[in-house]
């Protein structure tokens, strides 16, 4: 606050020489024309004023700090909750693959507790007479799927044990080597997310394999089919794809010699009861390191097959096959 004290025309007084002068000495002094003089005030509320900000920043201080002790709390308490979720899906994918393992050695068992199966080395062989008749003389309407070489048999055994019977037209070399490279491969192979070999049979010029059942059909039924994927919600089509890359990594990182599948497509990939993926037709895979990758030639599915056509082709495959799942259940 300013105070302005103007006099105009005033006189004030020349230095007192003289104190004992009397007062009407000074009246004829000469005197500045104008006397102006600026008094600052400082108001009580501009103290005030000061006074409340620093006590509004002080509060602002602790309040952040606070905020920041709650935030870094719930943080923490975030990330120890998901370290525990995911050590408890851990132990629950160990679990159900330890319950899906068993369940092959059952299957496996049922299998070779029928009668008129022998076995040939570690593969069952089962009489032709007996797959006919479990087949129904292979009739049209026990017909699962149509493969490249032949069509795939529901069959129904003693005790009412069903099996998925690949029947096999053996008209040339390459039939033969489907049929002798899966029975072999899939006779070698144990793994939950892999379809289970359970024996052959050979017939004049035909040839079989019998597989376990899978109910839901194959992943291309699913999404192409009458349901339209409607059964296959995105927590589903998260675990067939979770599914098929363990398949595909027990394949090519814990096989020895590796396996490269070469004809990884959604017709392959088989969904059990409880849309459990299975991979499945391994007629035209190859084991890693044993032939020159120059001198085999193109082989798969058009649209699945990697551009540059190189032996670890499989995980463009299998980019794809998962962008075929997305793109179904966006539309």
């Amino acid at each position: 606050m300013s105070l302005l004290l103007s006099f105009n025309n005033a006189r004030l007084p020349d230095p007192i020489l003289n104190p004992i002068s009397s007062p009407t000495s000074i009246s004829n002094q000469s005197i500045s024309p104008i006397f102006a003089a600026t008094v600052e005030v400082v108001s009580p509320g501009m103290k005030n004023n000061h006074h409340l900000n620093k006590r509004i920043l002080i509060a602002l201080i602790v309040v952040s700090c606070v905020l920041c002790a709650i935030l870094s709390t719930l943080f923490f308490l975030w990330i120890c909750r998901l370290k525990k979720s995911q050590k408890s899906d851990s132990k629950s994918v160990q679990r159900s693959d330890t319950v899906r393992a068993l369940s092959l050695g059952t299957i496996s068992g049922k299998f070779n507790s029928i009668r008129k199966i022998t076995k040939k080395g570690s593969v069952s062989v089962i009489e032709f007479q007996y797959l006919e008749a479990a087949t129904d003389h292979f009739s049209e309407s026990n017909i699962l799927g149509e493969g490249g070489f032949g069509c795939v048999y529901k069959a129904c055994f003693d005790n009412d044990f069903l099996a998925a019977v690949k029947k096999i037209d053996v008209g040339g070399q390459d039939a033969e080597r489907e049929f002798e490279k899966e029975v072999d491969l899939l006779n070698r192979i144990r793994h939950p997310n892999i379809i289970s070999l359970l024996g052959y049979c050979i017939h004049d010029g035909t040839r079989f394999i019998i597989y376990e059942l899978i109910q839901n059909g194959s992943l291309e039924t699913q999404l192409h089919g009458p349901s339209h994927g409607s059964a296959l919600t995105w927590h589903i089509r998260m675990k067939i794809a979770l599914d098929t890359a363990r398949a595909l990594e027990y394949l090519h990182e814990n096989c020895n010699p590796p396996v490269i599948h070469r004809d990884l497509k959604s017709s392959n990939i088989l969904l059990d009861s409880n849309f459990n993926a299975k991979i499945s037709d391994f007629g035209l895979a190859v084991i890693s390191g044993s032939q020159n990758k120059n001198n085999i030639k193109l082989s798969g599915t058009l649209g699945y097959v990697a551009p540059e056509y190189l032996l670890d082709g499989t995980t463009l495959t299998y980019n794809v096959l998962q962008i075929q799942s997305i793109k179904r259940c966006i539309i």
